[in-house]
């Protein structure tokens, strides 16, 4: 059944999430409606990438309820959450590619939970959908790096490819950890107006965590601050006043 255009992509009600004694996150409740462009700021240790991973049901809340694309996680069979995660796309901090492949099979990899697993081995020999692989790096900018092994890309080509993955994946939901943190401020840039402006043009809707807030200030339309596991603000980025980061970013500083 098709979500009507109103109903949050992702609700979240008195959500906390325990690893063992260490309460990562606690408390948070808020929603995620299609097509927010959404920054997840705060300080090292504040529960970003929990809350991440949350998103994108690779964790489960210890306490409270997380409802991904108006689904329950914890209710689905794992055939079901698969289904899910289909749907939300995650470009990752270590960007988690497989750095001996070709570019052409690691932009697939994004469609390898539809393939069935004799086309996915057989396309480690020999490259399917290869025009929508390459139709992803165009995207991204790089299309002549398809045949190109990946450990010879840049960080910043390597992060590109990891986009187009996610484009081909073809997810309701970008997720995007910490995208720009192993990079140079002017691939850092780059990255961030790529996923701007991908999200705009493609409706869909963006959730990226960053260190700082600058980027949050310049590609976002909502900052959402998390400060020991709790949410410290929640509003538009000209809403956010220089004491507000200065208090979330408290613990950090006398650390």
């Amino acid at each position: 059944m098709t979500r009507p255009p109103s109903d949050p992509v992702f609700a979240l009600r008195g959500v906390g999430r325990a690893f063992g004694a260490n309460q990562a996150l606690a408390g948070l409740t808020f929603d995620v409606r299609p097509g927010e462009q959404i920054a997840l700021v705060g300080p090292s240790g504040a529960g970003k990438t929990t809350l991440i991973r949350l998103l994108n049901g690779s964790l489960l809340p210890t306490g409270g309820e997380v409802r991904l694309l108006g689904e329950n996680p914890a209710r689905l069979s794992p055939m079901g959450l698969r289904a899910v995660q289909r749907r939300i796309g995650t470009v990752y901090q270590q960007f988690e590619l497989v750095s001996s492949l070709r570019v052409v099979h690691n932009v697939n990899a994004g469609r390898l939970g539809e393939w069935p697993v004799g086309r996915a081995a057989l396309s480690l020999l020999w490259p399917q959908e290869v025009e929508a692989a390459a139709g992803a790096l165009a995207r991204v900018g790089i299309p002549e790096k398809l045949y190109e092994r990946t450990d010879e890309l840049s960080g910043g080509q390597q992060q590109r490819v990891a986009i187009a993955r996610v484009l081909v994946q073809d997810p309701d939901v970008i997720l995007a950890d910490e995208p720009v943190s192993n990079l140079d401020p002017a691939h850092s840039r780059a990255i961030m107006d790529l996923l701007r402006d991908l999200s705009a043009e493609m409706g869909k809707t963006l959730v990226v965590s960053l260190h700082t807030v600058a980027y949050a200030f310049s590609h976002c339309d909502r900052v959402i601050g998390l400060r020991e596991g709790r949410i410290a603000f929640d509003t538009p980025p000209e809403a956010v006043t220089e004491a507000m980061v200065d208090d979330l970013y408290c613990v950090e500083a006398a650390s």
